[in-house]
């Protein structure tokens, strides 16, 4: 694991842009490695995981309530987005126990996105639930874009197959 900058992290997520609009708008330093975009949605690889293959899913547009903000039926798509996206990484990691949790503030990280984290089998429980999760305990997964890509394409892969409607679907790239 690395160091976190934890300080300089609640800087930019207080003070700053929204990283997702950011990353949706192509700004530079907000890159991210997408797995799933269905032209509503978006999947992308956490840029400061905790846990191998960690992802977040969001909706394209900038929303801030997890439910005020939605249709019943714009928040159960996203919920079947976050359901495709979780069986696909857990296919694809190791995962004893599935995460997957809304984080974030109206005071910062305001775009609602929810989180998919793959717990490895063999972690002491001491170790889990939210220690697992947080940068401020052990830190991150050192950077390593030549892993990430790898989990990606994997992970875009499953996605793209294992969609009902695949010749119909804006992220079918021939698959």
């Amino acid at each position: 694991m690395t160091a976190f900058d934890l300080d300089a992290y609640n800087e930019q997520a207080r003070n700053g842009p929204c990283f997702i609009c950011s990353m949706l708008a192509g700004a530079p330093g907000y890159e991210h490695r997408v797995v799933y975009d269905d032209g509503v949605h978006i999947a992308f690889l956490d840029r400061y995981p905790t846990l191998p293959g960690k992802v977040l899913v969001a909706p394209r547009t900038h929303v801030e309530d997890t439910v005020g903000h939605f249709t019943e039926d714009e928040y159960l798509a996203l919920q079947r987005v976050v359901h495709r996206v979780a069986t696909a990484l857990a296919a694809t990691v190791p995962t004893e126990r599935l995460y997957v949790l809304s984080l974030g503030s109206r005071q910062g990280n305001s775009h609602v996105h929810w989180h998919i984290a793959a717990l490895p089998p063999g972690v002491p429980y001491e170790q889990q639930q939210f220690h697992a999760l947080m940068t401020e305990g052990a830190g991150v997964l050192p950077h390593d874009p030549e892993r990430d890509e790898r989990l990606a394409a994997v992970l875009r892969s499953r996605l793209r197959l294992d969609h009902p409607d695949r010749q119909n679907h804006p992220d079918h790239r021939g698959a």
